[in-house]
């Protein structure tokens, strides 16, 4: 049951990532300027950004609830001390983005703070997942240790892919917040991509019988890959439509779809780290119940 817990509200937070991409693509953030309690004078054709601006803050609050049922839940049931303490951190993750969220509508989306509620935002559902992942039965059943040998060092690519999906995210996430141009967000798409190939490709060919590795590596390439045709869809539609008067719902679309499979990215690069940082051991430290001893 807690396992099922972390996963509902695993997808709640990608519920909340989506909610938050549709106020940012419909251009809402400054249709509810006196945040939370007055909205003085509305205009009519501020009613769809409330309307979304609403469901936003509704989504975050019920997120913020889950949160804390988890974190109790794994204070009091988790016998893993480290689980316990990562509950606690994500409980201090979602007042911090209350925080930033607060600031951002009160003090008119100022970039610094509205790039860092949107990385905050990706960082904590993708803690989510991974706490999803330490609470499985697979998790449970324990590790089945490999070795690692060749170059690059999986270890090492295991460390650097989460950090370049998330730099490039906070890339994208200044891109729609009119802080940096286009270019660096193109550059880091091909950076991170070549990054998700060498990295998936290196597990698939040295350790292709590794259930979890194997599941991980192939998941973040597919992610990745789709993840790269919504930016390109996203980018398209937003020339074509840049004319228009106000968001066009097609630009909208791609662009809240490139979000939350960025997000599917970032947690699936944290999977991925994960599961090669667990399973995989230097040379010098193969264990007698290795794969290949157990095969």
């Amino acid at each position: 049951m807690l396992h099922r817990y972390a996963i509902l509200v695993a997808a709640c937070t990608l519920f909340l990532v989506v909610a938050g991409a549709l106020v940012t693509s419909n251009e809402a953030g400054l249709s509810v300027p006196d945040w939370p309690l007055s909205y003085g004078k509305v205009m009519p054709e501020m009613t769809g950004g409330i309307f979304y601006e609403h469901g936003h803050r509704m989504v975050a609050t019920t997120v913020g609830m889950l949160t804390i049922g988890l974190a109790v839940w794994l204070w009091f049931r988790e016998d893993r001390r480290w689980l316990r303490w990562l509950g606690v951190a994500s409980l201090g993750a979602v007042i911090v983005q209350g925080v930033l969220g607060g600031m951002t509508v009160i003090f008119l989306l100022p970039k610094p703070v509205s790039i860092s509620h949107a990385c905050l935002a990706q960082l904590f559902f993708s803690t989510m997942v991974a706490i999803a992942l330490f609470t499985s039965d697979s998790w449970k059943r324990g590790a089945i240790a490999v070795v690692d040998s060749g170059w690059p060092s999986l270890r090492t690519l295991a460390l650097f892919a989460p950090f370049a999906v998330l730099a490039q995210l906070a890339l994208g996430a200044a891109v729609r917040h009119r802080a940096l141009g286009l270019a660096p967000h193109v550059v880091g798409s091909m950076v991170v991509t070549s990054v998700v190939m060498l990295a998936s490709i290196v597990i698939l060919i040295r350790h292709p019988l590794h259930r979890a590795m194997r599941q991980a590596a192939v998941g973040l390439m597919v992610i990745t890959f789709f993840q790269v045709f919504l930016g390109i869809a996203a980018y398209m539609t937003r020339v074509d439509t840049s004319g228009s008067p106000q968001p066009m719902p097609v630009m909208v679309l791609f662009t809240v779809m490139h979000v939350a499979v960025g997000a599917l990215t970032m947690a699936a690069s944290v999977v991925f780290s994960i599961q090669i940082l667990r399973n995989v051991r230097p040379p010098l430290e193969e264990p007698a119940g290795s794969l290949r001893a157990a095969l």
